[in-house]
């Protein structure tokens, strides 16, 4: 199956989603969406450190570094207890707007 894009807007509640499960480094981060997503949605370098960054900064992760299975320092991204409220909002909005358009497809 082709690779996607992320649909605008989704990638932070991707990234949210897959930290819940525990820290990740970026390419971890985005190898976990593309496995979840049954290797249709790819989350892109230019697109998810931007994302982890702007997390960082609205205090939704934590970064510290460490080594990767292939030893290399990598920073690992941890979910705190804002990202955990942060998570839950994202999911109610999304499935607000998937119930919305999802009215609108099929009515």
């Amino acid at each position: 199956m082709p690779n996607h894009h992320m649909p605008q807007g989704s990638l932070s509640l991707l990234v949210l989603r897959v930290l819940e499960g525990g820290p990740l480094h970026g390419y971890a981060i985005a190898q976990r969406i593309r496995q979840l997503s049954g290797e249709v949605l790819e989350a892109e370098e230019g697109s998810l450190y931007p994302a982890l960054q702007r997390m960082l900064l609205e205090g939704w992760v934590t970064a510290a570094w460490g080594v990767s299975e292939t030893n290399r320092r990598v920073r690992f991204y941890t979910l705190t207890r804002d990202g955990q409220k942060q998570v839950k909002r994202e999911i109610e909005q999304y499935e607000q707007v998937n119930a919305a358009i999802r009215s609108i497809l099929y009515a």
